[in-house]
């Protein structure tokens, strides 16, 4: 039996996106917080939503929509590129970025994980981190990421 699966749905969703292929609105719930969506969605969470100045983003896995990258430091990169995309939803960049929580499906991966890291901030310019092992992610994903975001621009009203 089919059954879709959520995390990549949206996961394909940004990607789709990020190339201009969805109408991508901000839509404002209630003051001073702003939900940025990706279309229609029938799914129960937002991959960004502003709060005053802080912006949150939803944990992201190392997929597309082709699915999950093949090794370790593919899923890495896909999840480092989605985390991008979804600042990017949100308007903003990297250095917008100021924590960053970091679940793997191993430890060992730590130091490849950071590898690769490195290569989406300027150096000496990276959010506050924790990473953590878990005992399992959704779709069997190798690592999660999931961050948190500072703007002073005013939230975009659609």
């Amino acid at each position: 039996m089919f059954r879709p699966n959520v995390r990549m749905l949206v996961v394909a969703a940004l990607a789709y996106a990020s190339m201009g292929a969805l109408h991508v609105h901000a839509a404002p719930l209630q003051e001073g917080v702003t939900h940025y969506v990706t279309g229609e969605s029938k799914f129960p969470f937002s991959p960004a939503v502003r709060a005053g100045n802080t912006v949150y983003l939803s944990g992201q896995i190392g997929g597309d929509a082709s699915g999950l990258g093949k090794d370790f430091e593919t899923q890495a990169r896909l999840a480092m590129d989605n985390i991008m995309s979804t600042a990017k939803l949100a308007g903003m960049g990297p250095q917008d970025l100021t924590k960053c929580t970091v679940m793997l499906a191993d430890m060992k991966n730590w130091d490849a994980f950071n590898k690769i890291y490195r290569t989406y901030f300027q150096p000496g310019k990276f959010p506050a981190r924790s990473a953590f092992g878990v005992t399992g992610l959704a779709l069997g994903a190798q690592l999660e990421v999931e961050c948190l975001g500072y703007v002073t621009t005013p939230a975009a009203s659609h």
